[in-house]
């Protein structure tokens, strides 16, 4: 398998639902919202963006199955999936707010080989494949290298379902406010990972997430040298529904306080 290659035409992928993407919010009076769960929604954009995707992928490699947020497809692949999520940042979307993007990552058995998120507002590709760096548009992007807590900047998502742990994370925002730069809260896992890997926050950390939110940033973060790991500091992070990621410098420090808290 040649993975450059499907990264590529991955990345190509994206640009062209992308555009779809945008120039259907510029021409929707309405966009048609459904609620999927408690704040949680969904357009016809996302499930005609994912059907877009999912027709296109399976050209790019027909054994493959799929892992999608809307449901579209519940192909499953012996050896390769796809993990999807249209767009991811939905609630973004619908009120006008950026960030929103697309990712795409590719299983092989229980192992990301590729990744590739494309937030639209800034037009920003962020992509990587087994082996490679990791790119921003074709450049080559690596973490930070602050090398403490005090010196960095946070990201972290708000759960909007799930608040059975939400005291303990609590406690985590107090700490990191008083012991960083700050936390910022964008509105896309996708996008905060792909930040941690390019350098603009240090560490990212949420719960309550799904594969699709962070199989292809999480993989993307490694590529560009950082770390991610579950809140116990194993590698459930796709699946377990949690996920630290950060520069390699702070990681172990970072993933500390966040055990100490949450598990």
């Amino acid at each position: 398998m040649n993975h450059e290659k499907i990264c590529k035409q991955v990345v190509d992928l994206t640009k062209k639902v992308g555009e779809f993407i945008l120039s259907e919010q510029k021409k929707s009076d309405s966009l048609k919202v459904e609620v999927k769960g408690l704040h949680d929604f969904v357009t016809y954009i996302d499930k005609s963006s994912e059907q877009k995707l999912v027709d296109e992928l399976e050209k790019i490699l027909p054994e493959a199955g799929f892992i999608a947020e809307e449901g579209t497809s519940v192909k499953k692949g012996e050896k390769y999936n796809w993990i999807i999520d249209p767009l991811d940042g939905t609630t973004n979307f619908i009120h006008g707010l950026a960030p929103f993007a697309i990712s795409i990552a590719l299983m092989e058995d229980n192992e990301i080989i590729l990744g590739v998120v494309h937030e639209l507002n800034l037009d920003e590709c962020f992509y990587a494949w087994k082996g490679s760096n990791a790119f921003l548009n074709g450049n080559i992007i690596n973490v930070s290298n602050r090398k403490t807590i005090e010196d960095s900047l946070i990201a972290t998502g708000f759960p909007y379902y799930d608040y059975k742990r939400i005291k303990p994370f609590m406690e985590t925002l107090e700490y990191f406010m008083q012991n960083s730069h700050g936390i910022r809260r964008l509105g896309s896992a996708a996008t905060d990972l792909s930040y941690v890997a390019c350098g603009r926050f240090e560490a990212f950390y949420e719960y309550s997430l799904s594969p699709w939110d962070v199989a292809a940033g999480a993989f993307i973060v490694q590529q560009a040298g950082g770390k991610v790991s579950d809140f116990s500091g194993e590698n459930n992070y796709i699946f377990g529904k949690e996920i630290v990621a950060c520069n390699d410098l702070v990681f172990n420090d970072f993933s500390d306080i966040v055990k100490r808290y949450m598990v």
